[in-house]
């Protein structure tokens, strides 16, 4: 099965946690402050893999999380950081933020990968807060937080020359004589229902050349799975037209050729501004006078137009010998140029150091991201380090804004998840 879109959940490791320890050993009787720092936590790296097809493995896994860091312990001892993630995708791959939906990186090249969540900075151990005021220090940082989002995932192929058509106009059969790809044929409509790759050989060098599935009237606006489709000819450098010359169908090809081009003129203008030649198919069954016709207004339009019967290989070298000419002289598209996502810090997100105060029954729930970690950093023994987080509740404003709101004594201060009664000084 050929899946092209995922969504994901992922999420980066915490950092460890700074420790707090004394060294006490025999004959040192000054041993001081000796807790180490704590790891650093796993980043989530999304790179791209050449052997990948498909997102099919993201239908059955679609939570990722990262290693945390270890925490810190005494003599100095630093904790292990957090092993990285590396989730590998097809090359083609976008990845995309579904909160703001921007991009955060197109992988178009083998091994080219990002961090898409980084690890969460390793807590300082009580050792790195000696100085000399402070020379037993009775606390330690907590470990950074870990970042979490959810990304999707879309892959549009990669190839030089896309084929593209009406259903069942021979663009399957094309592609077979021409590649050692095996895609399904039959004599009905959208046999095709997933994108095909195959790679022709010419001279010393080759070209890779992919399988639309059928487009019909109205695909840009999404008739049928038009947009799916769509989106796999983006990549392409030239396309391959193939119309169905004979009529079968009981078509007009040259109502054929107008429809497919608005449909891709609809979806982008870049996609109608590809170079395109016409491969004139089934013209073992085709009328002269139909063809000649159809390839009078095909040309009046700019394009030239090869004659081909791709099950008796009528004509097939001399369209990819033209396929192959027109790559040549064509250009390789300007992409534009890459953002790599740059994860930010949980500092600079502008609401980090917001306190909210909330009344809930029997007193006050006091929250922030800033206050959670100096909460998880407080050492509830000793009480320089209790002071430092009730000056910080009290310098955010937050005791101010709960008297305001009735606050009085014996009231109980929820700090996280950790009790306080509030006295009036």
């Amino acid at each position: 099965m050929f899946v092209d879109k995922a969504t994901i959940f992922i999420k980066s490791g915490k950092g460890g946690n700074g420790s707090v320890s004394f060294r006490r050993e025999p004959y040192i009787p000054q041993g001081g402050p000796d807790g180490g720092n704590g790891g650093k936590g796993g980043d989530i790296v999304i790179q791209a893999d050449r052997n990948l097809r498909t997102l099919m493995d993201f239908r059955y896994k679609r939570k990722y999380e990262a290693e945390s860091g270890e925490d810190g312990r005494g003599r100095q001892q630093f904790g292990k950081d957090g092993a990285d993630l590396v989730i590998k995708v097809p090359v083609g791959t976008v990845v995309r933020d579904t909160e703001s939906n921007a991009v955060m990186a197109d992988l178009t090249e083998d091994g080219q990968s990002f961090v898409a969540a980084k690890g969460g900075r390793g807590g300082k151990g009580n050792v790195m807060f000696k100085n000399s005021v402070r020379q037993a220090p009775n606390f330690a940082e907590a470990g950074g937080f870990a970042r979490e989002r959810q990304i999707e995932l879309e892959l549009k192929l990669i190839a030089d020359v896309g084929l593209v058509g009406y259903p069942n106009v021979g663009k399957s059969t094309l592609l077979s004589v021409s590649t050692s790809a095996n895609p399904k044929i039959a004599n009905y409509h959208f046999t095709t229902i997933t994108p095909n790759l195959g790679v022709v050989s010419m001279y010393d060098s080759s070209f890779v050349m992919a399988d639309i599935p059928g487009l019909i009237e109205g695909a840009s606006e999404g008739a049928g799975l038009g947009l799916d489709f769509l989106k796999h000819i983006e990549r392409t450098r030239i396309l391959i037209h193939v119309v169905d010359v004979s009529g079968s169908e009981g078509r007009d090809p040259k109502e054929d050729l107008d429809k497919i081009n608005a449909e891709l003129a609809g979806y982008s203008e870049k996609l109608a501004k590809k170079p395109q030649i016409i491969c004139a198919n089934k013209i073992d069954m085709a009328d002269d006078e139909v063809y000649e016709e159809f390839k009078a207004y095909a040309e009046s339009k700019g394009y030239s137009v090869y004659p081909c019967s791709a099950p008796i290989h009528e004509g097939v070298d001399e369209l990819l010998r033209a396929a192959y000419k027109l790559l040549l002289e064509t250009e390789a598209e300007e992409q534009e140029e890459t953002v790599f996502f740059q994860d930010t810090k949980p500092e600079d997100d502008p609401d980090y150091r917001n306190v909210y105060v909330e009344r809930k029954k029997g007193g006050f729930l006091v929250t922030g991201k800033q206050l959670e970690k100096i909460f998880n950093s407080t050492n509830f023994n000793d009480a320089g380090s209790l002071r430092y987080l009730y000056r910080y509740i009290e310098e955010s404003g937050a005791i101010e804004e709960m008297l305001q709101m009735g606050l009085e004594e014996g009231d109980t201060i929820t700090v996280i998840d950790y009790d306080f009664e509030y006295y009036d000084e």
